[in-house]
């Protein structure tokens, strides 16, 4: 399952998006915001108490904060796909490589701490739903051909699942877990709260969203 979810996760999204054609990414807000909490809160209960258990506190906040420098790089290339904003043309027809790099990248960081942390997953494909739907909305609206978006959709979907599959058999990342999993903690930082700033809509009260957003990290809680 540690394999499969995400890349059925992706997959299905695909495949929705493909079948009823949405035309209106804005209808995924609250499932954003949702996956945003959610993603958070699993980080903060699971991920930040196994990283500071044995290892020097300022070496861990450096690589929380290399996390979330490197995420903020990647986002010059993938223009903020991470938290569900893609805004390159739909009328160039060429693959686009820079975005496959930086969200494969993205999604291979991921897949780093499942092997030690099994609830994580939940908050990893929560989080790649609306993502993948909007990714897929972009790819299927554009004049990328059907089947470089399929390609596109399908190596991506592997990213995460071969993190895992690093994680669990190269010693280099078992020796290391306490940095690469701070790391991958400080990308989840960055995307999961630009998530919860970016889904409100000129910083105005949405009684739906702070609900959404409770409700995600009460499940959190108790996963």
């Amino acid at each position: 399952m540690t394999y499969l979810l995400p890349i059925l996760g992706v997959l299905l999204s695909f495949a929705f998006v493909f079948i009823t054609k949405p035309k209106h990414k804005e209808n995924f807000k609250l499932l954003l915001a949702f996956s945003g909490a959610f993603l958070l809160a699993l980080t903060i209960f699971e991920l930040f108490p196994s990283v500071y258990e044995n290892s020097d506190a300022k070496t861990i906040g450096i690589f929380v904060l290399l996390g979330i420098l490197l995420q903020i790089f990647l986002e010059f290339f993938s223009k903020g796909a991470e938290h569900g904003h893609v805004h390159l043309s739909k009328e160039k027809s060429d693959f686009p490589w820079l975005l496959f790099l930086s969200l494969s990248l993205h999604a291979l960081l991921e897949g780093f701490p499942i092997e030690k942390h099994d609830t994580i997953i939940y908050g990893i494909l929560i989080h790649k739903l609306p993502i993948a739907i909007i990714l897929s909305i972009f790819l299927l609206e554009s004049k990328v051909k059907l089947i470089h978006s399929v390609f596109f959709i399908l190596l991506f979907a592997s990213m995460t699942p071969l993190g895992s599959y690093i994680a669990a058999n190269f010693d280099f990342v078992k020796d290391y877990y306490a940095p690469i999993t701070a790391l991958v903690i400080g990308v989840f930082l960055h995307i999961s709260t630009v998530i919860l700033f970016e889904s409100s809509e000129g910083h105005k009260f949405n009684l739906r969203k702070l609900i959404v957003i409770i409700l995600a990290i009460v499940i959190a809680y108790y996963l």
